[in-house]
């Protein structure tokens, strides 16, 4: 008896953890941060030399941080497996505000 519930068990385990492993995050992921009565303005950047041919600028942004924006300064980065280009984050408004939507890879 107590030999058919651990297997029961083990076997409800490996079920559940397979089942986790199916899911899958689609990508590009493209969300919504934050919402404000009106973002701040753009910050000029100085891009730097490339790192190499396969890296991509990401650009910098403000970000909300601890209750306070904070930027978030641009970057050389490589892309991910399967994606070439960056689109950049934006400001966008609708009746509650104005929300930042993340950046993406495409």
């Amino acid at each position: 008896m107590k030999r058919t519930f651990v297997l029961r068990l083990a076997a409800g385990l490996v079920f559940t953890s397979a089942l986790g492993a199916c899911y899958v995050n689609p990508r590009p992921r493209v969300g919504v941060a934050y919402v404000v009565r009106q973002p701040p303005g753009e910050r000029v950047e100085v891009i730097p030399a490339s790192p190499g041919v396969e890296y991509v600028w990401v650009k910098g942004h403000w970000g909300w941080r601890r209750d306070n924006y904070e930027w978030v300064a641009g970057r050389w980065v490589v892309p991910e497996r399967g994606f070439h280009e960056w689109v950049p984050g934006r400001w966008e408004r609708d009746r509650g505000g104005w929300f930042y939507v993340e950046g993406h890879w495409r």
